[in-house]
């Protein structure tokens, strides 16, 4: 290449670089949290036509997945230590898994355990039934029995960024009777196991220990979450899920 064109591909090189510095800098924190989210999705154990095990879920928690659900929820946490997470949404036709949709998420702000207690701030890792809905806000076409009630609201002493985060909820059945309200107390296994875990909107950051996703995941599960498929939800950071 002779010199004049050594010179205009610098010059292009050097405008790109720019280009990428202002957009990167536009973005700020969102930018880096888009960034991050996208990461964290394409680090998801791909769904294929021969899937027929959930991915990412090893025999452990596979053998506990009921012989008849045909719709998993399954939660990849980042670490044994991250409030980071993506959630994924698989529906089994025949005997293989299909991947429907998938959105980067939150659970407990101090990580995973295999052993939840009350204010320990992790999410309990395992696999639940989902069974009840509810939340502020009119049923959206909840396939799940929906309780709306402001009881659900969150405190206004809490930050305004959490006021929101009970708009729709779904029950997590860990430590609670199938079949009331996702706000019912009764914990059947003592307080001190903990007990109050949904699925429900996403704040921004970690949760007490439930898993948040955003407002158009919470609608499209609401909607698409059905009992005659004996939905689960498969939840654990990424090692103790593949265990």
């Amino acid at each position: 290449m002779h010199s004049g064109g050594v010179r205009r591909a610098v010059a292009a090189t050097t405008v790109f670089a720019s280009l990428l510095t202002a957009l990167s800098a536009c973005g700020g924190a969102e930018g880096s949290r888009a960034t991050q989210a996208a990461g964290r999705a394409a680090r998801t154990p791909a769904a294929t036509a021969a899937a027929t095990r959930v991915p990412g879920v090893g025999d452990r928690l596979q053998r506990r997945i009921p012989s008849g659900s045909r719709q998993v929820v399954a939660v990849y946490g980042d670490g044994k230590d991250s409030a980071d997470s993506t959630v994924v949404l698989y529906t089994k036709h025949g005997s293989t898994w299909q991947r429907e949709r998938g959105w980067a998420g939150h659970n407990g702000k101090k990580g995973w355990t295999t052993d939840h207690h009350e204010d320990d701030d992790r999410s309990p890792v395992g696999v639940f039934t989902l069974s009840d809905a509810g939340g502020v806000l009119p049923d959206p076409g909840s396939g799940l029995p929906y309780t709306r009630s402001a009881a659900f609201a969150a405190p206004r002493w809490w930050a305004k960024s959490h006021w929101h985060d009970f708009d729709y909820v779904i029950a997590i059945d860990y430590n609670r009777v199938k079949g009331t309200p996702p706000n019912d107390p009764t914990r059947p296994q003592g307080e001190k196991k903990g007990g109050g875990i949904w699925l429900h909107m996403d704040h921004g950051s970690g949760t007490s220990a439930c898993v948040s996703v955003p407002e158009r995941a919470m609608r499209h599960l609401l909607r698409t979450l059905d009992p005659r498929q004996r939905p689960v939800v498969v939840m654990g950071d990424r090692a103790d899920l593949a265990a």
